[in-house]
């Protein structure tokens, strides 16, 4: 915007008012809040290490200094004004970082905000060591399950009437989950985020194939313009969702190049686009099954510990939920914008309590559809032997009539079976016999 002053022409600064830190395995987050749009330009420099963030027609108005820089590549922040109205950061980094900036629109929490993304070049992004084979004792792999901590760092999820965040209610949860699919035998669990950052959408059920996950349960805390609104919810994918995603996996090379079922899957890199769709679409339904089938087993679970919103699995096209070979679900563990649920999802009690209805649920579909090459299914087939097993036939019998000399123990003998056995047989009463009476003996 120009303004005029006097004589003089002059432009109307933008603000740099507030600044966050966000660091997570593997990249860091700067986030500048902003009065305005700005231009702006990012670039690193060597020998030392620095990124340089200009702003053009910007003052600063926070102390950049006050930030804590634990857990990030940043050794120290420094900024000076440039070129009269323009501003110019400068981090000094403990390392080289590969930077991306974007500016973000004001929403209804925060103005515009200029993000400036720091990756190690060394660690690929939200990496949180992949696990390929992860082997019980037995040697059969382990179930693994993918626990995704909804929200975080800069999003903060729903906010309650309290003020209380829905990101924090949610890695709580998760972490309480974690540590009880990890405590189970033939369980593996592993997460999306550990801490207070964001991970992308999509990242999130990339992280999910790149861990091989046998399922993916994303965990919230809903939010409704109604403060009455209550109860816990299970979502899996809708139809609607399944056939845009399979259109969105065929479209780009880099999934057509993807595993269909992990390691040992199928690729579509070498199919033709109607196999592909093929491929993709019954990869995609069985995967729908089984989430439903999930979401069915930890809904009736959660019904013994909290309020249901709906009781049956509802199904929409939440982007996490979009992963064509893992199933997944979504759960919301109850709404934070009612005043008295907020209280309840704030309580690590009650955290604890909607975490285990979670692992009752997935554990009860394990139990019953474990995936092949699991300790689960090796336990299940030989459950399912020993249960198969023929039971020993009863001997045949036959009547016999005592003969002078025979005693009830001689006759046991000749017929290998017990004194015992023959007076149940006969209902007799004691190891008396006589001449011509007739017994049940088994037969030779």
């Amino acid at each position: 915007m120009l303004l005029m002053a006097g004589s003089r022409q002059a432009w109307a600064e933008t603000r740099l008012s507030d600044a966050r830190l966000w660091p997570a395995p593997g990249h860091t987050r700067l986030v500048l809040d902003l009065s305005g749009r700005i231009d702006h330009s990012v670039f690193t420099l060597a020998k030392p290490d620095r990124l340089v963030i200009d702003m053009q027609n910007t003052r600063l108005a926070v102390d950049l200094t006050r930030l804590s820089l634990k857990g990030t590549p940043i050794e120290a922040i420094r900024s000076a004004p440039r070129n009269g109205n323009d501003l110019r950061v400068v981090l000094d980094l403990r390392h080289r970082v590969s930077p991306r900036s974007f500016l973000l629109d004001p929403n209804s929490q925060y103005g515009y905000r200029l993000i400036v993304d720091m990756q190690d070049p060394n660690v690929p992004d939200n990496d949180q060591t992949a696990v390929i084979n992860a082997s019980s004792v037995q040697g059969k792999r382990n179930i693994i399950v993918c626990i995704d901590a909804g929200h975080g760092g800069e999003d903060p999820g729903a906010i309650g009437p309290h003020g209380y965040k829905e990101k924090n209610v949610t890695l709580s949860i998760a972490r309480d989950l974690q540590a009880l699919v990890s405590a189970q035998p033939g369980f593996t669990a592993k997460m999306t985020r550990t801490g207070d950052y964001y991970v992308g959408l999509r990242d999130r059920t990339q992280l999910a194939r790149k861990y091989n996950a046998d399922m993916f349960v994303s965990i919230h805390a809903d939010s409704y313009p109604s403060a009455s609104a209550e109860g816990a919810s299970v979502y899996a994918l809708s139809r609607r969702g399944a056939t845009s995603e399979t259109a969105r996996w065929l479209a780009q090379s880099e999934n057509r190049a993807d595993l269909i079922g992990g390691v040992g899957g199928v690729s579509l890199d070498d199919k033709s686009n109607t196999l592909a769709q093929v491929l993709l679409d019954l990869s995609m339904t069985a995967s729908m099954k089984a989430s439903l089938g999930i979401g069915r087993d930890v809904l009736t679970q959660l019904d013994d510990v909290t309020q249901l919103h709906r009781n049956h699995v509802e199904q929409a096209a939440f982007v996490v939920l979009k992963s064509p070979d893992i199933p997944s679900i979504l759960v919301e563990s109850g709404f934070i914008s009612n005043p008295q649920e907020e209280r309840l999802l704030i309580s690590h009690k009650h955290q604890r309590a909607i975490a285990h209805a979670i692992f009752e649920g997935i554990q009860d579909y394990f139990q019953n559809s474990p995936p092949p090459g699991t300790l689960l299914a090796s336990e299940k087939r030989q459950s399912r032997t020993a249960t198969a097993a023929p039971l020993p036939r009863p001997s045949p019998l036959q009547r016999y009539k005592v003969r002078s000399g025979d005693t009830l123990s001689s006759i046991a003998h000749r017929r290998q079976t017990s004194v015992d056995r023959l007076r149940k047989l006969n209902g007799l009463n004691s190891d008396v016999v006589v001449v011509g009476q007739v017994l049940q003996v088994p037969a030779s």
